[in-house]
């Protein structure tokens, strides 16, 4: 929503320093609307009005120092210029405050409003009156808020404001948002405000969890009838991590939260802000001292590492299910007997799955299934047990708005590949924000925190998740000799222990592979088109149709049929190994559906949208809801996949059915496969397999375009096609 005063502001900035590309300062859209590139303007023409010839969007230690230098407060007998005022004002209506008429005048207006500002960031004790001195202007010129947003904690707000007037005039203390929620810097200025209340001098405090604090913390344990400073210092940090105590003395309900708080995080239930419930408080490690009974890492358990953790306490060992480099960490993935190995010492194995995971251009639906899909695969490999709970990694610092546009996206594709092709479980291994939304979205049964990354903007400020299995705080070194064993040391909560007992494991040999593209690609899209022109399909148009028409009508080329395919060739590989057939089976129907798209087709699916059709084919794979639901109800009677049967004779579940599959191309690619094992039932003859037996093959393809001499030539068409994929597809997987 724009504001007008707003947009003058820009237009002043705009005009006034309209050489802004010597200086630095981009041309602002005049769009009223705040936001950190009008925040960095407004800096930068602060500091050329102040003389500094090096401008920065950073409002750093060279512009604090150098308005108190200069003016020691900024008021109407210190503001040096016209347009310095007007800077001041612009900035007061980007933070939502009177500025006045931004005409450079530090009148009643803008006095006031920094009266407000002084109020709203809990600084007014400090700084009573209207002149702004130099740590209010930097917390001007920012995007923090001073009043509560977003649905925040008054109460949050109100301690905000309290570490602001408490410890502003403290060296290395700058003002922090007030705007009622957890986030880095209330994090930083909380441990500042320990060491200050420590004792620790200006340039010695500096809001890290090291040793020194570490160390007063221990000798200032709070309790029942506590009072005072460390007593409303104890009560923020609780409140901080989503506890309802109230803020200040240490009464009978902050005891039993604490106590409460304790159990949750798996701390001794004393009730008592003890060191341990401090660090817990503080920093998402908490006491690395402590010792778990759950790791994790990237070495081998051989019988003398086995000995080890378990003489050290280990019950619970996280492993990875896959490795995709051939060369780093080469004990990374499970090796051979390991689990074998871990039984047998009576230990259990919690598996991870990640390939890259660490950047969020990394994650998407695609990538989630395709995830799935392998993790399963290399579950069964292993010979994990149903129920077993695969973590599945998120292994960088998130931001908040990534986990909403990336990660949970992904998760879903996770989850539902997971649901429908499997009995495992869904895990998510990451920092605590992941983790917790991911968990809220429904896509993960339990987290795996990744809390010894304590500076991840995804851990500071956030509470352990509420469905927390094991948490990550140290890396440590166990055993001697052969022995010996570097791993991550693991809290437990009891929300899972892993699996004791192995299956035989499952044989991955004779499945296909993904398209070795560079070797293979453009030889197959020349023999796919060779072979159909060879039965009258053409690269474009046919049936009558031109090129142009056929273009104009919505049809596609061969070309564009077959890089379509090729570019889901993770799903079609993923869903043949899944199911154990042979990938040219899918990829055979789907192919020719797309080259024959018609304009009949495209009607069919405009009536059923406009509800005068119930049911059409459509999608990639040209398929009928109801025969999606029968050849899915099929599949779920027979244990291929998992889900709720649905009924082809109510109109609602044949749209709900139909919407996916015109929809959702993965979706329907899914049921081309399904469908295609259905019509061996209704063949009464074997289900598809990797033999790939040719008159298996004919008949299923046949009979996806049902009974009679049409169908008869479809499965004849289809299986030539077929070869001409599976030809390439037996020299990929060879």
């Amino acid at each position: 929503m724009a504001d007008e005063m707003v947009q003058r502001a820009q237009r002043f900035i705009n005009t006034t320093y309209n050489n802004g590309a010597t200086l630095g300062i981009s041309k602002l859209d005049e769009n009223g609307q705040t936001g950190w590139p009008v925040m960095y303007a407004l800096t930068r023409a602060l500091q050329y009005e102040m003389g500094i010839t090096a401008l920065s969007n950073s409002f750093g230690p060279t512009t604090l120092g150098k308005l108190g230098e200069l003016y020691g407060k900024l008021d109407e007998t210190t503001i040096p210029s016209a347009n310095f005022c007007r800077i001041i004002q612009s900035a007061l209506y980007c933070k939502g405050y009177d500025g006045g008429e931004i005409d450079g005048q530090y009148n009643d207006r803008v006095k006031d409003a920094v009266v407000k500002l002084h109020q709203n960031m809990g600084v007014s004790g400090v700084y009573p009156g209207s002149s702004l001195w130099p740590k209010v202007v930097k917390g001007l010129f920012n995007m923090d808020a001073y009043v509560t947003v977003n649905n925040g904690s008054d109460t949050i707000r109100s301690i905000q404001q309290w570490l602001n007037g408490k410890y502003i005039l403290r060296k290395d203390f700058y003002v922090i948002p007030c705007d009622g929620h957890h986030s880095r810097d209330v994090a930083k200025s909380m441990l500042f405000a320990i060491q200050y209340e420590l004792g620790m001098a200006d340039g010695v405090a500096n809001g890290v969890f090291g040793p020194g604090t570490q160390s007063g913390l221990k000798s200032h344990t709070v309790s029942l009838g506590s009072t005072g400073v460390w007593a409303q210092l104890f009560t923020a940090a609780m409140i901080l991590n989503k506890r309802n105590v109230a803020f200040g003395s240490f009464t009978s309900a902050v005891q039993s939260g604490v106590e409460t708080f304790q159990s949750f995080s798996k701390l001794p239930v004393t009730g008592k802000g003890d060191f341990q419930t401090w660090a817990s408080l503080l920093v998402s490690y908490g006491d690395q001292s402590r010792k778990g009974t759950a790791c994790d890492g990237v070495t081998m358990i051989t019988p003398a590492r086995a000995q080890a953790l378990k003489d050290a306490g280990y019950k619970y060992i996280g492993r990875y299910l896959f490795n995709p480099s051939t060369t780093d960490l080469p004990e990374k993935q499970i090796q051979p007997g390991e689990l074998a190995t871990i039984k047998e010492y009576g230990l259990s194995c919690f598996p991870i799955f990640q390939t890259w995971s660490r950047s969020a251009d990394y994650f998407s639906p695609s990538q989630g299934a395709a995830d799935a899909f392998r993790a399963i695969e290399w579950a069964k490999y292993h010979g994990f047990k149903p129920g077993t709970i695969i973590y599945f990694a998120v292994d960088y610092d998130a931001m908040d708005g990534e986990v909403t546009d990336y990660v949970i996206p992904h998760f879903r594709g996770v989850m539902r590949t997971i649901g429908e092709n499997s009995s495992y479980g869904v895990g998510v291994y990451g920092p605590r924000n992941v983790c917790q939304r991911v968990a809220d979205a429904g896509y993960a049964a339990t987290s795996f925190v990744s809390d010894m990354s304590s500076g991840f903007s995804g851990n500071l400020g956030y509470p352990l998740p509420t469905n927390w299995a094991f948490d990550q705080i140290s890396t440590i070194k166990v055993g001697s000799g052969a022995g010996l064993i570097e791993i991550d040391n693991n809290i437990v909560s009891g929300r899972d222990f892993g699996q004791s007992d192995f299956d035989a494991g499952a044989d991955l040999g004779g499945l296909d592979t993904r398209l070795d593209e560079a070797a293979y690609r453009s030889l197959m899209l020349q023999d796919v088109k060779a072979y159909l022109e060879s039965i009258g399909v053409p690269e474009t148009g046919g049936d009558g149709w031109t090129d142009k028409d056929w273009a104009t009508l919505g049809g596609i080329s061969t070309t564009e049929a077959f890089n379509e395919v090729v570019g889901a060739d993770w799903l079609f590989t993923s869903l043949a190994r899944t199911l154990r057939m042979r990938k040219a089976l899918i990829q055979a129907p789907v192919l020719w559906e797309l080259r024959k798209l018609n304009p009949l087709d495209f009607a069919s699916d405009a009536a059923v949208k406009a509800g005068q059709l119930d049911d059409c084919s459509t999608g990639w794979g040209q398929i009928f809801a109801a025969t999606a639901i029968k050849a899915r109800n099929y599949c779920i009677g027979e244990g291929i996949i998992n889900g709720e049967g649905l009924d082809y004779n109510s109109k609602t579940d044949l749209r709900t059915v139909w919407d996916k599959l015109h929809n959702d191309e993965e979706y329907n690619v899914r049921t081309v496969a399904y469908v295609l094992l259905w019509n061996s039932e209704l063949l009464g003859i074997d289900r598809p397999d990797l033999s790939g037996d040719i008159h298996v093959t004919e008949a299923v393809l046949a009979q996806y375009n049902g009974t009679g001499p049409d169908a008869e030539q479809y499965g004849r068409e289809l299986m030539g096609l077929y070869n001409v994929l599976e030809q390439y597809n037996a020299l990929s997987r060879a």
